[in-house]
């Protein structure tokens, strides 16, 4: 143990909190700035197959990020927290190249590279997860590394629009120019990561041991929970596609709603969400009790369509501004989207004083609901697509939100008879 990680682990909750908020949100952060600048592209000078582009790119990188999520049940799960930083900075390095690969390509047949660029970057979540599971401010950890996901995406997409619009990069080499401006930071992040000391006694005693899972221990668990677990993987399917379709075509959908272009508005209206999600999911710490804590993060999931269903709604009355529907769409998905991220998923395996660890349970979840955004891409010729992805977005919102209410008012009866009454701490 290094001598910062010694005083780490006597430091008071607040500051060790702090610490390790920054150094994971950093790091996620930095990753999306290898994934995500593509969406702030149009490509609307290009064709495949006679398809439009920027579908085509989207679809190829998210085949390699599914598939990464499939790899990820197995290596996440398995892997020891020794190798940990290193294959963070392996994963993002490998990206990075496929980007470059990406820009010396010749147009259209570039699109394979993307598949390349998927396919590692699907495992950082889980690898920078496993720093913070397991911990009495899990929920608070965890909530700050989620905010990430949440404003990352706008500000890269503000950041690769300036490069395209301000510095004149063609839309082929602002990717991998954007993720070259946050290498440095990477290296800092991973760094500070890598410091964070193991859970102490008194936070295995609250939340279970997490330790490898091999694949015999990783059936039986699906084995004595599979009822709860297929329904909670459908609601977090439906909220992959929702978030996808919301997150990959966000510069398409605010043009149907009549922005005038200016790349700060992306950050601008996640910024907005981050704020809302972070202080709801994370103030789940202050539940002590398990199974309290985890019907009640079923409930902020069924209060986040019933947002969603508001937002659309407002909508079509024409009662909300782009920006209004916007936020609040982003809200209604990212706080039930966050509460798989930060509670659901861990208080699971600490009310049944499960052996294990959450990054089975995300991988698994993550993988399926990927596979369902991949099919959506796939219908991308669809008369439901050719109306615009603002028409898409706000059906596959309506739908979702009505489906998942009914789904999640199931769990929330099934786990209140469940879930254990009483917890040993």
């Amino acid at each position: 143990m290094t001598f910062l990680s010694k005083r780490l682990a006597n430091a008071s909750p607040q500051l060790f909190s702090a610490y390790c908020i920054v150094a994971a949100f950093g790091t996620y952060f930095c990753m999306y700035a290898f994934r995500k600048p593509i969406s702030a592209a149009t490509f609307e000078e290009w064709t495949l197959w006679g398809i439009s582009y920027k579908p085509v790119l989207i679809a190829s990188q998210m085949l390699g990020y599914m598939l990464s999520k499939f790899v990820g049940i197995k290596v996440i799960s398995e892997m020891p927290a020794s190798r940990r930083a290193a294959g963070i900075l392996l994963l993002i390095g490998i990206a990075e190249a496929a980007l470059l690969l990406f820009a010396v390509t010749p147009p259209p047949w570039n699109f394979v590279w993307l598949f390349f660029n998927g396919l590692p970057l699907g495992m950082v979540f889980g690898l920078v997860l496993a720093f913070l599971e397991g911990r009495r401010v899990t929920e608070a950890l965890a909530a700050g590394l989620s905010a990430s996901m949440i404003i990352s995406s706008g500000v890269v997409k503000s950041i690769g629009q300036t490069l395209i619009q301000d510095w004149g990069v063609s839309d082929f080499w602002m990717p991998v120019f954007t993720g070259a401006l946050f290498v440095g930071p990477l290296l800092v992040f991973v760094w500070m990561l890598n410091q964070i000391p193991k859970p102490s006694q008194d936070d295995i005693a609250h939340r279970s041991e997490r330790t490898p899972m091999t694949r015999a221990q990783r059936r039986a668990f699906f084995g004595r929970h599979w009822f709860g677990l297929v329904f909670l993987v459908a609601i977090y399917v439906l909220l992959t596609i929702m978030r996808s379709i919301r997150d990959d075509f966000g510069i398409e959908i605010w043009r149907d709603l009549g922005h005038d272009g200016k790349p700060a508005i992306f950050a601008k209206s996640e910024l907005l969400v981050m704020f809302g999600v972070v202080f709801i999911n994370g103030a789940a710490i202050w539940i002590t009790n398990n199974r309290r804590a985890l019907l009640s993060s079923l409930g902020l999931v069924g209060c986040g369509f019933v947002i969603v269903l508001a937002a659309v709604v407002g909508h079509w009355q024409e009662q909300l501004s782009p920006l209004g529907f916007m936020v609040l769409t982003g809200l209604g998905l990212y706080i039930p989207y966050v509460a798989f991220h930060t509670t659901i998923f861990e208080r699971l395996i600490a009310a049944f004083r499960e052996r294990g660890n959450i990054g089975f349970l995300m991988y698994s979840a993550d993988a399926v609901g990927y596979l369902g955004y991949v099919g959506i891409m796939l219908m991308r010729n669809s008369s439901m697509l050719e109306a615009g992805f603002l028409s898409l977005f706000v059906g596959a919102s309506l739908l979702i939100a009505i489906v998942a209410i009914f789904i999640t008012l199931f769990l929330l009866f099934y786990y209140y008879h469940r879930l254990p009454r009483e917890e040993s701490v």
